[in-house]
């Protein structure tokens, strides 16, 4: 799989942009400011529909534009798709395949996977939860495009469940045998309901994709950091204790899950409604760490969080490459940040890939083994306030 031409119009920096590529080892390289990662994440926005910097679209679109768009073709095995998307400041982003207009953005997720490398890489280790959440459920909807779809209508569900729960917390207090209480905790039991279906969904996908990302993990950190103690990940879930009372194991039956919610939304309902917030389901669950028997966060040195999240990110292209065509490699600033051992490593896997996309503030940042694999180079520079290619 590789990338043969991206095209951006008002995306962040970019007025107009248009990039031809080819296989082997794209490098683009410039002064910090001027527009490389731009470049880059706009490449990776197309796969995932997510920023690897900003949790929301508003900072894509170029100031003073209403909207941006990113048309990318990519060929895999042969065939080329052209896929074009609008963001939109306003109202709901759109998206094509070559001249087919979708239903949703949704539908382009694993039309082109990428897997990513950055400096904001080290929130996978040292950040809040909701950053390893976002890792496993982008990497799901690549390899299952369907769970970007259900953890789009998970999240509108529990944002109006959050609403319901803030807004009619007096009537919710009333109970059955009022007739405004009722009708509050109708609704409320709808929406647990709607909650427990979809959040099982994601907690069962998740799941599914620790049993096989797991042993890469553990081997890639292996390899990066072999004089660390060994490393391990499990699934810490809202819903753990439930699954134990129902099930008294470990399991993968998205009813299970399902029963799991519902009971612990029931448990709990009382301390919701004071509260006024969700706090049961997949958006409270964490991917937790270990070295040896202690966490990463809060207990691995600046080089062991390093190896950590290169292992994390190693592991999804492996994983990636052996259920199709290899995704396209990002290394994204990341070079300037490394040892020379995992310089070593990172370049053993972009060597094997089809296509790398490098951005880099000045040459000598590159690993020197990697200079007889690049194909073609740009250098970004900046005129007038407008980046532009050279």
């Amino acid at each position: 799989m590789y990338l043969r031409e991206l095209d951006l119009r008002d995306f962040r920096s970019w007025p107009e942009l248009t990039l031809e590529l080819e296989p082997g080892v794209t490098v683009l390289s410039g002064r910090n400011g001027h527009g490389k990662t731009n470049v880059v994440e706009a490449v990776h926005y197309t796969a995932t529909l997510g920023s690897h910097r900003v949790g929301n679209d508003g900072p894509l679109i170029r100031a003073g534009a209403s909207n941006a768009r990113i048309s990318a073709t990519t060929v895999n095995e042969g065939r080329a798709l052209t896929t074009h998307l609008l963001i939109s400041s306003s109202g709901a982003n759109q998206a094509q395949i070559n001249r087919t207009r979708l239903r949703s953005p949704r539908e382009l997720l694993g039309v082109l996977r990428t897997v990513m490398f950055s400096p904001e890489d080290l929130r996978l280790v040292v950040g809040e939860p909701g950053e390893r959440r976002r890792f496993l459920d982008e990497l799901s909807a690549l390899r299952t495009p369907r769970h970007g779809g259900v953890k789009a209508d998970y999240d509108k569900v529990l944002r109006q469940r959050n609403a319901l729960l803030r807004g009619s917390a007096y009537d919710l207090r009333r109970g059955y045998d009022h007739s405004d209480g009722a009708s509050a905790l109708g609704t409320l039991d709808a929406w647990d309901s709607r909650l427990a279906t979809l959040g099982a969904q994601i907690i069962a996908g998740r799941l599914a994709l620790l049993d096989a990302l797991s042993d890469n993990i553990v081997e890639a950190y292996s390899s990066v950091a072999p004089e660390s103690r060994p490393a391990s990940v499990r699934y810490k879930s809202t819903v753990d204790n439930a699954v134990r009372q129902l099930l008294g194991d470990e399991t993968r039956d998205v009813s299970v899950f399902e029963a799991a919610m519902l009971t612990e939304l029931g448990r709990r309902r009382k301390e919701e409604i004071d509260r006024g917030v969700t706090l049961v389901g997949p958006h409270r669950d964490d991917l937790v760490l270990m070295l040896g028997d202690q966490p990463a966060k809060g207990y691995a040195s600046h080089g062991e969080t390093w190896s950590y999240a290169l292992s994390l990110h190693l592991a999804e292209y492996a994983l990636l490459a052996s259920e199709g065509s290899d995704p396209v490699l990002i290394l994204d600033d990341v070079f300037a940040e490394l040892d020379a051992k995992r310089r070593e490593r990172l370049v053993a896997v972009a060597e094997s890939a089809e296509q790398v996309l490098i951005t880099a503030a000045v040459g000598d940042d590159l690993p020197a083994n990697l200079d007889d694999s690049v194909q073609a180079r740009y250098r970004v520079v900046m005129e007038e306030g407008v980046s532009r290619l050279e």
